[in-house]
């Protein structure tokens, strides 16, 4: 008999732990625990997202025949690890082995590696087979490479997945239709409803208990419309395919003050938990295009979201780690501003965006980097504060996927090993990109002064902070010499600006 450990982002029957599975002899062990819900304080939301679904998962294996043991977080006897999950249940059901995929995060897999001395019965960790790309494979590519850019790594995967492939050439001619894919939101535009669900009695059930018991943790549990099963989680992908898609590559970039959803997706909390495969959601957009329904520009963006970037980062965060997690290239210091959590700021773009998260546990990829992580960048905050909150306030969010998007892309910590630049912008990109401006204290047209907006001269202040370790980047020559043509006085009058605005953070004054 086997004991066969399923861990909450594992929801997938084809996961390497279930594989070959006895039905008739074998045990399935999932565990809701302390350890994992708490580690950082994750948002209401995203703890009862997973434990509805593998409440979901358990019942639809059961359903099957398999033997289910499944711990809830208030059993009395829970307890509130893995390891002593696993003890109790070899314990009480007399398995000789335990199977389990290696987990996806350095953290538990750290853990993990030590149960083979302490364990009393054989241990085998499998490999995560539900990526595209292994670890392994990753590492044979990342080999002799000076810089480890996504987009060659794209390349390969289209090639080698034959996907959006015209022989050996890329359909269309070009493999990134990234620059189409940057259209501001246009007056009317109507954008759809998100696919939701009314919660059932099991999932009624895990709010009752996530109010009970993390009512301390950040953000608003209702309304709950996450899918819960794979079946739901398909009809998500399904409405993406014919009612969004299609605008997805115009707009995926856009903001629009009240709608949080826009054109996206919103599979990342399905596919990075188990419920919907990549290549399954790959392959739907694909066919899309070829039956004439979506656009190529749209497509090619959606597909490069999970075959380039998804498996990118997962293969930068395993290739770098846990070295990784510590980098602070451009020692920022700043702590968290309570804002992050209270959403009670003058700047609208980031009141808009801190709200939006603390109600859905989601705010879109534009929303994470050109906002949110934009401010973090120019203002300096530490990046372990900034992982922090990224971590625990969104629903998608896994050490794996979350820390290289921070570190790398939107805090620049690892010194440009994955962005080629820093994502540093003014308020013009964000009056641009949406019309979160329009409904703001500050003046986006203003550069400097009590009523700028505060990105125009912490932009500025940014690069001049940074010059040091900024200025050979071969990226931002330009901007450098823009910065060096700007006069003494608006350059003191930046200076000026950002110390009165940091002041005023500092001391938690509303700004």
């Amino acid at each position: 008999m086997k004991l066969r450990l399923i861990l909450g982002d594992q929801l997938s029957q084809s996961i390497s732990s279930l594989k070959d599975a006895d039905m008739d002899t074998d045990v399935i062990l999932m565990c809701e625990l302390r350890t994992e819900a708490t580690y950082v304080k994750h948002h209401k939301k995203k703890i009862a997202f997973l434990f509805s679904a593998m409440r979901h998962f358990a019942a639809d294996l059961q359903d099957q025949g398999y033997t289910v043991r499944y711990t809830r977080y208030d059993d009395p006897d829970n307890s509130g690890s893995f390891l002593g999950e696993v003890k109790r249940a070899l314990a009480d059901t007399g398995a000789t082995d335990v199977v389990a995929t290696y987990p996806a995060e350095y953290r538990l897999t750290s853990e993990f590696d030590t149960w083979a001395d302490t364990l009393d019965v054989p241990l085998e960790l499998r490999a995560d087979d539900r990526f595209l790309c292994s670890t392994s494979d990753f590492a044979a590519w990342a080999e002799g490479r000076k810089q480890l850019r996504m987009e060659y790594f794209y390349r390969e995967m289209r090639r080698k997945f034959s996907v959006l492939m015209d022989g050996s050439d890329p359909v269309g001619g070009q493999w990134n239709y990234d620059a189409e894919n940057r259209k501001p939101p246009k007056d009317g535009l109507k954008v759809p409803e998100p696919k939701g669900f009314e919660p059932d009695n099991i999932t009624k059930d895990v709010l009752t208990l996530v109010e009970a018991e993390f009512s301390d943790h950040f953000g608003d549990l209702q309304p709950f419309p996450f899918a819960v099963t794979r079946i739901q989680a398909i009809e998500v992908l399904d409405d993406f395919i014919t009612d969004r898609l299609p605008q997805f590559g115009d707009f995926q970039d856009a903001m629009i003050e009240g709608e949080p959803w826009m054109f996206h997706s919103h599979i990342s909390f399905y596919l990075n938990c188990g419920l919907l495969d990549p290549l399954e959601c790959i392959q739907k957009a694909e066919a899309a295009y070829h039956a004439g329904n979506a656009p190529l520009n749209a497509v090619e963006g959606f597909i490069r979201q999970i075959l380039g970037w998804r498996e990118y980062v997962r293969g930068i965060y395993w290739l770098k780690m846990p070295d990784y997690k510590s980098q602070n290239a451009l020692n920022a210091t700043r702590a968290l501003p309570d804002f992050f959590w209270t959403a009670d700021t003058q700047m609208n773009c980031l009141r808009q965006c801190v709200s939006e998260t603390k109600t859905n546990a989601y705010a879109h990829h534009i929303q994470r980097l050109m906002v949110l992580g934009n401010f973090a960048l120019i203002a300096g905050l530490h990046p372990d504060e900034v992982n922090e909150w990224y971590l625990l306030v969104y629903a998608d969010a896994y050490e794996w996927v979350e820390l290289p998007n921070v570190s790398g892309m939107i805090l620049f910590a690892d010194d440009g090993m994955l962005a080629s630049k820093p994502y540093a912008a003014s308020g013009a990109y964000i009056n641009r990109m949406s019309n979160y401006c329009k409904s703001c204290r500050y003046k986006v047209s203003k550069k400097n002064g009590p009523d700028a907006c505060p990105f125009n001269y912490l932009y500025w202040d940014f690069l001049e902070r940074n010059g040091e370790k900024l200025r050979g980047n071969p990226r931002m020559g330009l901007i450098y010499k823009n910065l060096h043509r700007m006069s003494d006085e608006k350059r003191a009058a930046v200076r000026d600006d950002s110390q009165r605005f940091f002041r005023a953070l500092d001391a938690n004054e509303k700004v």
